[in-house]
């Protein structure tokens, strides 16, 4: 943990913030046959990765599903609810917070970061399927 506090106190000291992860209720996507699903963004530069997940996570939960989706805008890390554009439904932010670690760089290769904020643990993304666990 001491490394942890360094990293993010020498993030702090420089001015910089950590990057930030959002759950969005998506509901009305016409690809989604359930009707509801949670997108999972993590902040990667300019836009967001996305997973679509079932369900929030919960800490220590068996690990679900995460479809890779295309990359979302940063606008949606924001406190917001709107249309989502080409007629693909309703989002809404349920969660956020900021992570710290470091996002692959092959976007389909094995992320783990510890989320800070309404949800906190290791989020790890593995063979397509998505936890949170205890640091």
């Amino acid at each position: 943990m001491a490394g942890r506090f360094r990293t993010v106190g020498r993030l702090k000291a420089e001015g910089k913030s950590l990057p930030r992860y959002a759950l969005l209720r998506h509901t009305g996507a016409p690809d989604d046959p359930s009707g509801c699903h949670i997108d999972l963004l993590l902040e990667d530069g300019d836009s967001c990765r996305t997973w679509r997940l079932s369900n929030v996570p919960q800490l220590n939960a068996k690990a679900q599903p995460a479809v890779p989706l295309p990359a979302h805008r940063k606008i949606w890390l924001e406190p917001r609810g709107a249309a989502v554009s080409g007629n693909r439904g309703w989002a809404e932010r349920i969660h956020a917070g900021s992570y710290f670690g470091v996002l692959p760089n092959a976007t389909d290769a094995d992320v783990t970061l510890q989320l800070e904020g309404d949800l906190q643990g290791c989020l790890r993304i593995t063979s397509g399927h998505c936890s949170i666990s205890n640091p």
